[in-house]
């Protein structure tokens, strides 16, 4: 990953996880918590792709289960973030822009019922079944509404600050090509000449020059004969 990439990414993951555990996670809500680290990397993902979003799940991951006061076991949450991460970097526009919200909130409220059942389905496995006590089918559904309803402040203004930091392309072109216009009318306007017309213009002088030396050798000749 770029540098730029790298620093953002980690500003952005550590701010999310400081809120989520000290503002979110107080608010006692019934059911889950809305997983502000999660839209992070969702919005980091829908920009960077599944490779950029992959790496950055993980070390958001790896950084939530380090944190206090995670209770459970080391990677677990570095597993489930890496692997939606990647999923979620697959549904990454290929021309760089959303054309609408409707694409963003399907991939968030995907995101949300898989990472559930993923760490339920990781929980299992070692050993953890807390899920079944608190009940799976609530878990799913208030995880999906809290981060559905707090994606829209979230995801948009994450994927604006990643695609600033990537200078993006297209912003690029559009400038250079917006900056060639600007030159040519210039041109244009202080030559009185079309700057695609140069060419064809230089060309008929030349015809005009060869026309006007052939009939001047023409009348020399007639002259001498």
């Amino acid at each position: 990953m770029r540098v730029n990439r790298i620093l953002l990414s980690s500003a952005l993951i550590v701010v999310a996880l400081v809120l989520q555990v000290s503002v979110l996670a107080r608010l006692h809500l019934p059911g889950a918590v809305p997983d502000l680290l999660l839209l992070t990397v969702l919005g980091l993902a829908l920009v960077y792709g599944h490779v950029g979003g992959s790496l950055v799940g993980f070390g958001a991951g790896l950084l939530a289960d380090l944190a206090p006061p995670a209770d459970h076991a080391a990677g677990r949450y570095a597993l489930v973030l890496c692997v939606i991460g990647y999923l979620a970097g697959l549904a990454k526009p290929e021309n760089g822009r959303l054309k609408s919200a409707t694409g963003p909130m399907v991939v968030v409220v995907a995101a949300a019922v898989g990472t559930t059942l993923l760490y339920a389905g990781v929980g299992a496995l070692v050993g953890d079944t807390a899920a079944r006590h608190v009940g799976l089918p609530s878990l799913l559904f208030t995880a999906a509404l809290y981060d559905l309803l707090l994606a829209p402040f979230v995801v948009p203004g994450i994927m604006a600050l990643a695609r600033r930091a990537e200078n993006d392309p297209l912003a690029d072109t559009g400038s250079a090509a917006k900056s060639a216009d600007i030159s040519s009318g210039w041109l244009s306007s202080g030559t009185g000449l079309k700057i695609g017309g140069q060419r064809g213009g230089l060309g008929t002088l030349k015809t005009k020059a060869r026309t006007r030396t052939t009939r001047v050798g023409r009348i020399k000749g007639v002259k001498r004969l």
